[in-house]
């Protein structure tokens, strides 16, 4: 079998069934798959380990698949973080940064412990790592998205002048790979839409390395950042954002959320 372990120059990864002890180093980084859509047995599992937070803002949702989605993703957040720190899901505690970043509050070393998630329609994926910042994004393709006019909008002249240049069938996929890579970026920044989308470069041509090109405001900022492509699903586009180089891929299908991908 092909190993899970990948290095950060590798383009897509495979998902494999994690093993029983997971071992994360400073060098690697984790992204973990997982699927929504769960049966109400399991969905009252997870909202046990919820707090009341999380409990809160899933009561807000006014559709219930959606609720039921948002619990599912919280519930396997704190299964996964929870793997690593040998600690019952229900114990971990969060904090939020100004831009609603979260992370675990520093409780001995579970400071060292990163982590980022996205989720989209019934998928969700969850980046993890030791010492080093990750941002992930995930999308479902939708095709009657106006994408070359929100590219205008956002997106920077050069990639713009990229997406034009591509045939018509394949602009629409090209957004979504130029969005989700953006989007992983400044997730992993943890900035938010503060640091504005048009100020820097990233790779969006379908079939060539996802790449965060260059900055605006710092000449050397791409240097310090890897961007990854991962194929979560059919239908979707999604990214990894990395602080550094010198990092392995491990991807990780959600060993209890069967297989339905």
């Amino acid at each position: 079998m092909k190993s899970a372990e990948m290095t950060a120059a590798d383009f897509d990864a495979p998902w494999f069934s994690p093993p029983e002890h997971l071992s994360l180093g400073g060098n690697g980084v984790h992204v973990w798959r997982a699927n929504l859509d769960q049966s109400p047995s399991q969905i009252a599992l997870f909202q046990n380990d919820l707090d009341d937070n999380e409990r809160s803002r899933a009561d807000r949702f006014y559709f219930s698949r959606d609720r039921e989605r948002f619990i599912v993703a919280r519930g396997v957040l704190r299964a996964i973080l929870g793997r690593y720190l040998n600690r019952a899901p229900n114990s971990l505690s969060f904090r939020y940064s100004t831009h609603g970043k979260p992370a675990l509050f520093s409780e001995s070393d579970l400071d060292t412990i990163q982590f980022n998630l996205s989720h989209s329609h019934g998928t969700a994926l969850y980046a993890v790592s030791r010492g080093r910042e990750v941002g992930v994004d995930l999308e479902f393709i939708r095709g009657d998205l106006e994408a070359e006019q929100i590219a205008e909008r956002f997106f920077s002249h050069s990639e713009n002048e990229t997406l034009r240049a591509l045939p018509l069938s394949l602009r629409t996929y090209a957004f979504f790979l130029c969005w989700t890579r953006k989007e992983a970026y400044i997730k992993a920044r943890g900035e938010g839409l503060s640091l504005p989308l048009d100020q820097f470069d990233v790779s969006l041509i379908p079939g060539e390395p996802a790449a965060l090109l260059n900055t605006r405001s710092d000449s050397d900022e791409a240097h310090r950042w890897s961007l990854r492509n991962l194929t979560a699903a059919s239908g979707y586009a999604a990214a990894l954002a990395t602080e550094g180089r010198d990092w392995t891929l491990s991807c990780w299908q959600w060993p209890q959320l069967g297989n339905q991908l």
